[in-house]
C-alpha cells in the first residue's frame, strides 16, 4: 500500500507541472490537428493525441508536452494494475478501479468528459475549445486521479478497521442491526426479572399465615 501511495504522489508532481503547461499542450494539439488537416473532430482519446505526436509533431516543445500527456497516463494505467494486486478490494474499491480503466482505454471516447470544481482546466479553455475540441482530453487526467485518491483513501480505511476492529471508524460503520439483538437481550431480561418479582410476592402472599389476634379482655381500664 505504502508503494501504491508514494507511486501516486509522484504521478500527482509530474501532472501539476503538466498543468502549468496547459497552454503549450493546446497549441501543441492546435498545431497537431492542422497539420494531420483534422481540425473538424474534437480530441477525444489517447491513442488520437499519441498519433499527433508520432506522426504530426515537428516541433520538439510540442512533442514533449504531448509526450508528458501520454506517459502520465500509461503511468496510471500501470498504477490501476498494482492497486489491483495490493488490494482485492470491495464493492466501491472496484468500481473506482474499474471507472479508471475504462477512461484510460487508448480509445475511449473522452468527447462528453468534463471536470469540475475544485479543478480549472476547462475554465482556463474558451468556450469553443471546451466545447468542441479540447473539454474531454484536459478533464481525463483530474478526473483519473482524484478517483486514485479515493480509492486509496477508502482501502486504508479498510486496513485499519482490519488491524483494529474497535476503531471509531469500524464502529461508524457497524451496522445497528448487530448491535439490536444485544438490546433486545437485555429488555429481555428486564422482563423476566419483574415477572420473577410478582411471582414471588404472590407466592408470599399465598402462603404468609394469618395476623394473631390478641386477647379479649373484658370492658374497663386495665394496667398496661
Amino acid at each position: 500500500m505504502n508503494e501504491v501511495v508514494e507511486t501516486l504522489r509522484k504521478i500527482e508532481d509530474k501532472y501539476k507541472l503538466f498543468q502549468q503547461q496547459q497552454f503549450t499542450f493546446i497549441r501543441a494539439l492546435e498545431r497537431s490537428r492542422e497539420e494531420a488537416h483534422d481540425l473538424i473532430r474534437p480530441v477525444s482519446s489517447i491513442v488520437q493525441v499519441q498519433c499527433y505526436k508520432d506522426h504530426h509533431c515537428y516541433n520538439s516543445t510540442d512533442r514533449r508536452v504531448l509526450n508528458m500527456f501520454v506517459s502520465i497516463c500509461s503511468e496510471l494505467r500501470c498504477l490501476c494494475r498494482r492497486m489491483e494486486a495490493v488490494h482485492a478490494g470491495d464493492s466501491v474499491t472496484k468500481g473506482l478501479l474499474e471507472k479508471c480503466k475504462v477512461l484510460l482505454n487508448d480509445s475511449n471516447d473522452l468527447t462528453a468528459l468534463r471536470a469540475t470544481y475544485p479543478h480549472r482546466v476547462v475554465n482556463l479553455l474558451s468556450l469553443e475549445e471546451a466545447r468542441h475540441r479540447y473539454g474531454g482530453v484536459v478533464s481525463l487526467l483530474p478526473i483519473v486521479i482524484d478517483s486514485m485518491r479515493e480509492w486509496v483513501t477508502h482501502s486504508k480505511r479498510k486496513l485499519l478497521c482490519v488491524v483494529s476492529p474497535s476503531c471509531a471508524v469500524c464502529k461508524k460503520e457497524t451496522p445497528a442491526s448487530q448491535t439490536e439483538p444485544a438490546v433486545q437481550t437485555s429488555d429481555s431480561n428486564e422482563n423476566t426479572v419483574q415477572l420473577q418479582e410478582k411471582d414471588f410476592q404472590k407466592f408470599l402472599a399465598a402462603n404468609q399465615p394469618p395476623p394473631k389476634k390478641a386477647p379479649w379482655r373484658p370492658p374497663g381500664k386495665h394496667p398496661y
